[in-house]
């Protein structure tokens, strides 16, 4: 039997189009869309005919009174996430809620609190924990090649983060920060791949780049969310049309303090000409790092032996995939429906996904106010025990 689901936020150009072109016609069926703006849903039948005949709805309220949806995607904007999850849940639907989960601790611990109350499944869309180089290094660490893990750090260099600062996420009120906002993905990472969740964090950061270029967009004028994909997006000081307001830091440095005692760093920049995420792990035996991402071709290297050189010990090579995100979307889409049905437990946690947010929402308090170090608050416990236990009543 087929699950029959609605997507909230229905726009193909944007997070939408990753369900669409991703979910499994054998296994779910798409019944009902949901967007305020009526060209999303117009966007959405001309690239998808075939499901052209599906209900449409401009209130969420009413895609989720729907009593032929069984699950919903929320795919909008981050703001919303805490009050369309909730909502979606206190329906009676199972959830899934793209990154990041809320952009306040309190939102996640709402969202998280309501999943526990209608046992109704809940999944976020850290996608990256279903990405072949992430997968591979993960691999490495736990078969024990390079002992146990000391410290680990991410360096993010992001080419097209002008995107950032045409839209909604340049403004604090709207998605809190992009250390938030693009960086749970890595925070997440790090948390998964040592085992352990940030306790402790503090941070600096600043809008020193961004703020600074001239011809913004004019009042009533739409971002042009494609041109900072474009090789002529350059350099960052020259870019046109940015949001005319915009407080959010276009590079930030992150230190974490895990309830491990690993130490951990993530160093993101917004206005940087190449785009990777290059992930370290030091352990008591070695060191792994990949070459690469998911853009393109990319290799995991592994040092075991001590010497003054360059070449690693063992280089894997990960062979590219086909689909968006590294092929990463297929998987985690499919497992949310695997989830719902046969009740197989995804990569994904709920309560990582709060601590992502948790260490990213400080992170920008600390950065905010001198630089003070922020304790991470704890979850209630019975709340962890529930989602540890796989959403099992």
């Amino acid at each position: 039997m087929k699950t029959k689901f609605g997507v909230i936020g229905a726009n193909p150009a944007l997070r939408a189009n990753f369900v669409f072109a991703n979910f499994d016609r054998k296994k779910a069926e798409l019944v009902a869309l949901c967007d305020v703006d009526p060209a999303s849903i117009e966007a959405f039948k001309k690239a998808y005919p075939e499901m052209a005949d599906v209900k449409t709805y401009a209130d969420y309220r009413e895609l989720l009174a729907d009593p032929e949806v069984e699950a919903v995607f929320v795919m909008v904007r981050d703001q919303f996430h805490e009050e369309m999850a909730v909502a979606a849940l206190e329906a009676g639907k199972h959830v899934y809620l793209e990154k990041p989960m809320a952009i306040t601790i309190e939102g996640c611990d709402r969202i998280l609190e309501a999943a526990f109350r209608t046992k109704k499944k809940l999944m976020i869309g850290h996608n990256m924990r279903y990405m072949d180089f992430v997968l591979k290094m993960k691999e490495v660490i736990d078969s024990g090649i390079i002992g146990e893990i000391q410290s680990a750090w991410c360096r993010h260099f992001i080419a097209y983060g002008s995107c950032y600062f045409r839209h909604f996420c340049a403004r604090r009120e709207t998605c809190t920060g992009l250390l938030l906002q693009k960086g749970s993905h890595d925070i997440d990472i790090i948390h998964w791949l040592t085992g352990g969740y940030a306790k402790r964090v503090v941070a600096m950061g600043r809008l020193s780049v961004y703020n600074r270029t001239k011809n913004r967009l004019k009042p009533g004028e739409k971002p042009d969310r494609k041109a900072s994909f474009r090789d002529d997006c350059w350099p960052p000081l020259e870019i046109k049309g940015l949001n005319p307001q915009m407080d959010v830091e276009d590079h930030s440095m992150l230190l974490m303090q895990l309830d491990n005692g690993i130490q951990a760093s993530y160093e993101q920049c917004m206005y940087a000409p190449d785009s990777e995420r290059n992930y370290t792990f030091i352990g008591t035996k070695g060191r792994v790092e990949n070459i690469g991402d998911y853009h393109g071709e990319t290799f995991i290297h592994v040092w075991t032996k001590r010497g003054m050189r360059s070449e690693p010990d063992i280089i894997y090579r990960i062979k590219p995939r086909d689909g968006s995100h590294g092929g990463a979307d297929a998987p985690i889409i499919q497992a949310f429906f695997d989830f719902i049905r046969k009740g197989k437990v995804p990569a994904v946690s709920p309560v990582a996904a709060r601590n992502a947010v948790a260490a990213g929402v400080l992170g920008h308090f600390s950065m905010r106010n001198g630089s003070a170090p922020q304790d991470i608050p704890p979850l209630r416990k019975e709340l962890i025990r529930y989602f540890d236990n796989g959403q099992k009543a």
